[in-house]
């Protein structure tokens, strides 16, 4: 567990020299030619929120194609991005699509990466079992993320370089920085395991792991800390960070999940791309409890009796 100093989280990741891209960003080897949409070997590098769901799609991919082997690293969202540029990862697997400047890297080198929202994805804010406070407005949510909310908690979040970190800084603080006494705590089940051991932590995670109910590793967790309900701007209603309600957006924390593929042929990147497209990869995410945005799902209200 280490500080954070969180002056400001860049939105942009081109942290390595335009020559150095252009020198690791030549046409596909002759070894890479080799893979197809149902044949091969490639490395993909993916946000580590979303690593119980990726492990799934790709359990069931390898079942289908075993001819297939996708490596995959689970990382912070700013080194994904370094490795797509640096050609060490043919897809990578975020919360974010290309910004205007990595968009104009991709046109100078004549290279037209391909990119598609897969789903809609949560933040969800966790507590200590306890600590009395778990129900917030929004209001009151960016007053703990800026540091000015009348009561102090200390904030957690799996990594510095993280989407989470990015997200909260970008999207609810405005820019701002977060409060001096912001924890990193390297990973997901790392900050669960913090915030258990410490009344006043809240955790910053990602829904996903801790939605998948048939999984041992989510019960665990679950049954650590407390999920907090919020209510978002301009409802009535405090809700958790259940699937009807990240795609209505009543859930106030609310991002996107992402893959952007650099591949100038149809590979394997392209074919686990279209699986991720598919219904059969639509249905794991809806699984994981983030909203399908590829599947055409329709919401009713019933009576119960």
């Amino acid at each position: 567990m280490m500080n954070l100093s969180f002056a400001r989280v860049s939105k942009y990741v081109l942290g390595v020299t335009i020559a150095g891209f252009m020198a690791a960003c030549g046409g596909p080897s002759a070894e890479s030619k080799l893979d197809t949409p149902t044949k091969g070997t490639i490395k993909i590098s993916v946000d580590e929120t979303y690593q119980p769901l990726i492990e799934a799609e790709l359990k069931v991919f390898h079942s289908q194609y075993p001819n297939t082997n996708i490596i995959a690293e689970y990382k912070p969202e700013a080194d994904c991005f370094k490795d797509m540029f640096a050609d060490s990862a043919r897809m990578i697997i975020v919360t974010r699509d290309l910004n205007a400047e990595e968009q104009d890297y991709f046109k100078n080198i004549k290279i037209r990466p391909q990119s598609l929202t897969l789903a809609m994805d949560a933040l969800a804010l966790v507590v200590n079992k306890e600590n009395p406070d778990s129900v917030f407005t929004m209001e009151q949510v960016r007053k703990i993320m800026n540091g000015t909310y009348e009561k102090q908690f200390q904030l957690v979040f799996d990594n510095q370089n993280s989407s989470t970190v990015r997200y909260i800084i970008d999207s609810i603080n405005g820019g701002k920085p977060l409060p001096a006494n912001t924890m990193a705590a390297k990973t997901n089940p790392e900050v669960v395991d913090y915030v258990a051991k410490n009344k006043n932590a809240i955790g910053i995670i990602g829904v996903n792991w801790i939605s998948d109910t048939n999984d041992v590793r989510t019960i665990n967790f679950i049954s650590k800390v407390t999920v907090c309900a919020l209510r978002a701007d301009n409802y009535t209603e405090f809700v958790k960070p259940f699937q009807v309600y990240i795609a209505t957006r009543a859930y106030p924390l609310t991002r996107t999940m992402n893959y952007v593929l650099k591949e100038p042929y149809q590979g394997l990147g392209s074919g686990f791309a279209s699986f991720l497209g598919s219904e059969p990869g639509q249905k794991i995410i809806g699984r994981f409890k983030l909203f399908p945005k590829r599947l055409n799902i329709v919401f009713r209200d019933a009576n119960l009796k």
